[in-house]
């Protein structure tokens, strides 16, 4: 039987910080919620799960700064290496081969370590001066080709500077700078987030694609964004959307082959709907995928 969120909410655990300024929901599945007053709310996961579920073995250090560095030995010796700060937080990831050469994929170590309510850009919405068909992908729509094409295409604007992983996670404008695919047709029970295994061939096109990307070029990140309709708590539909997102990305990594390295996981609930109403909408039920590697900063 799946797992719905009336499970998650029986083993949450909330604290209240800062003298009321800030409350912290810790819940099962190592997620996170910090919800800043006035601020809408953020999630925070394990950016190493997909990792111990596709790798022969994982090892975890302890970091010079406190933190932890968890190692993935990936099929073929491929080793790979998250480094997190002691709150947490992904500073750096990179791949390194057989022949010890390494590849950076997520390098954050050079930005400060404020959490999402303080990412916030001051930023304008891009100008897109393309057909929407195409900046906008709907997946049951599209063929193989239009799917390769925007997830391969550049910015639809010139990008300033590179940005971290988080000011990309909690900035929408700095993520529609890049198209999307909106993955139409796989489908969310209410208060699910389990993608059923009749559904895992729809997937099977975006993930040609991607892996198709990689065998280009290797370094390649993609996010995968979960969203939900407007029925029901906020907070509620924060973790459904960012637990329907990671299951899609294990779907992709487990099923066909695509890196999990190279996939990052973000749920935003009912902050983007894209029919907007108050109504169960199961178009509202989404996970929607993007290229974001012309958005970020790395050290080379």
């Amino acid at each position: 039987m799946p797992f719905r969120i009336e499970d998650i909410k029986k083993g949450r655990r909330q604290r209240v910080e800062q003298g009321g300024k800030r409350t912290v929901i810790e819940e099962p599945g190592n997620r996170v919620i910090v919800q800043e007053k006035g601020q809408r709310a953020t999630i925070r996961h394990d950016e190493t799960d997909r990792l111990r579920r596709t790798s022969s073995s994982v090892r975890s250090e302890r970091g010079r700064d406190g933190g932890n560095i968890t190692i993935a030995v990936r099929p073929g010796g491929v080793e790979i290496f998250s480094e997190f700060d002691p709150s947490g937080r992904l500073k750096r990831r990179y791949r390194r081969g057989r022949d010890g050469h390494e590849m950076n994929l997520i390098d954050n170590r050079r930005f400060d370590r404020r959490d999402g309510p303080g990412l916030i850009l001051n930023l304008r919405p891009p100008r897109v001066r393309i057909a929407r068909q195409k900046y906008i992908v709907e997946y049951d729509r599209a063929s193989d080709e239009d799917i390769y094409e925007a997830l391969g295409a550049p910015p639809v604007e010139r990008i300033d500077r590179g940005y971290s992983l988080d000011e990309i996670r909690y900035n929408p404008y700095l993520r529609d700078r890049m198209r999307r695919v909106d993955l139409d047709t796989v489908n969310f029970a209410f208060g699910e987030w389990d993608v059923s295994p009749s559904q895992y061939p729809r997937l099977a096109r975006i993930a040609r694609a991607i892996n198709r990307i990689i065998d280009r070029r290797p370094d390649e990140i993609f996010l995968i964004e979960g969203h939900t309709d407007a029925v029901g708590s906020d907070i509620d539909n924060l973790t459904l959307s960012d637990r329907r997102a990671e299951s899609v990305a294990i779907i992709l990594a487990e099923t066909f082959n695509v890196p999990p390295e190279n996939l990052i996981t973000q749920g935003y609930g009912e902050e983007f709907l894209k029919i907007p109403t108050f109504r169960p909408e199961r178009a509202n039920r989404r996970v929607a995928v993007r290229r974001i590697t012309p958005l970020m900063a790395r050290s080379r």
